[in-house]
């Protein structure tokens, strides 16, 4: 088996073997603590600029298919596993992940210690790394590490973002989750929803049609005129990569939208929505990835296991010490805005609603791609705010 490097900009140095596809790439290294979901996480389109390193021992043993890819096609940089199954224990499986990866040209490394890597990233943070399978000269794989672009103040959203605007259709069918008395995958749709993508999950998509959506998909760059243009009855904010700073452009359509449409964002649209607030944000030292972060939303003290894949939050006034008995407000000049979720690992900001208008965003995924179906109940207050409105 052919040795791999992976190389830190702080100087750490793993051994392992090689994984996917021959070559060499860089990206700012983060672990993720899902146990499966490995296909929807590479398919991500939020991961682009970033190497993975799975923190379970064993990725790949149910194989790859189609029907779990979260996009066209792998964004990840890089990826990063203990052990790579080469055994595929799953009739759904079309292919194993080593071949995946090698198709998609997706350079990778396993067999070194991720639990030691973990613990590291933990301590020093997320940062620029390299993986290398064709240089072993320590001193110049740090080098190249630490020449790697920052993630920090880039458009990557420009990257992963459609070309043109396009309608959606499909629903979940027959893996939709219960979502209570709304209309189901197939039923008529009446809401008509205008949805940015800055890197948007398929899954996302098809939990706006099962709730009754009609879905029209448009690039980051779409104006505030371009949306109103469509005459929507409410517009979603996706999910991306990177840091929301440097999308300008998508913060200045958010700010004019406000007040003027129902507004649900996720992830990096939850960031967007909140710079468009005139709320700041910030970056986290190892980001919040995987499957199982718990989030208590504030209004009815109900805690959730969420999906996320975030390295940046929103930044409120004061810092939270202890979970608040009720949602704290803050003073915009929209208004007031509610801090609704936070995260019961480290008191992030997870949620945000506007008091005055039918605007509200959650940093965590709510489409359970891959993670379970805890917050599903978003999709359906999106109907309800725009039944309001």
């Amino acid at each position: 088996m052919k040795h791999a490097w992976l190389a830190l900009a702080d100087g750490a140095i793993f051994e392992g073997r090689a994984l996917g596809y021959e070559g060499e790439t860089v990206g700012e290294v983060v672990f993720n603590t899902a146990m499966t979901g490995y296909q929807e996480v590479l398919t991500d389109p939020s991961y682009k600029g970033q190497i993975i390193t799975m923190t379970s021992p064993h990725i790949g043993n149910y194989g790859m298919t189609t029907e779990d890819a979260e996009s066209r096609r792998i964004w990840a940089e890089g990826f990063i596993v203990k052990e790579a199954s080469r055994l595929a224990s799953n009739w759904r499986s079309r292919q194993q992940l080593q071949e995946y990866m090698h198709e998609a040209k997706t350079v990778g490394i396993e067999g070194l210690d991720t639990r030691a890597l973990t613990r590291h990233l933990r301590e020093h943070g997320s940062q620029q790394g390299l993986i290398t399978h064709v240089d072993g000269d320590h001193r110049r794989i740090v080098e190249k590490a630490q020449a790697a672009p920052s993630i920090v103040g880039r458009d990557l959203a420009a990257a992963v973002t459609c070309g043109k605007a396009y309608r959606w259709t499909e629903g979940s069918g027959e893996w939709a989750p219960s979502l209570g008395d709304k209309p189901q995958a197939g039923a008529t749709r009446r809401w008509h929803v205008v949805a940015y993508d800055f890197g948007v999950k398929l899954n996302i998509l098809r939990r706006l049609v099962d709730v009754g959506c009609d879905v029209t998909v448009v690039p980051a760059s779409a104006t505030a005129m371009q949306i109103e243009a469509l005459n929507p009855d409410g517009v979603f904010l996706s999910n991306g990569p990177g840091d929301p700073e440097g999308v300008p452009y998508a913060i200045e359509a958010v700010r004019q939208l406000i007040g003027r449409r129902p507004i649900f964002g996720i992830c990096l649209g939850h960031q967007i929505l909140g710079l468009a607030l005139g709320l700041k944000t910030y970056k986290l030292k190892f980001g919040h990835h995987g499957a199982n972060h718990p989030v208590m939303d504030l209004r009815t003290r109900k805690v959730e296991i969420t999906s996320q894949n975030h390295n940046f939050a929103v930044e409120v006034t004061r810092p939270f010490n202890a979970i608040p008995d009720q949602p704290p407000a803050v003073d915009t000049s929209f208004g007031q805005v509610l801090v609704t979720h936070m995260s019961l690992n480290d008191h992030s900001v997870e949620g945000l609603a506007c008091v005055d208008h039918p605007v509200f965003s959650v940093q965590y995924h709510p489409e359970a791609s891959p993670g379970p179906h805890d917050s599903a109940y978003l999709f359906t207050e999106f109907i309800q705010r725009m039944e309001k409105q």
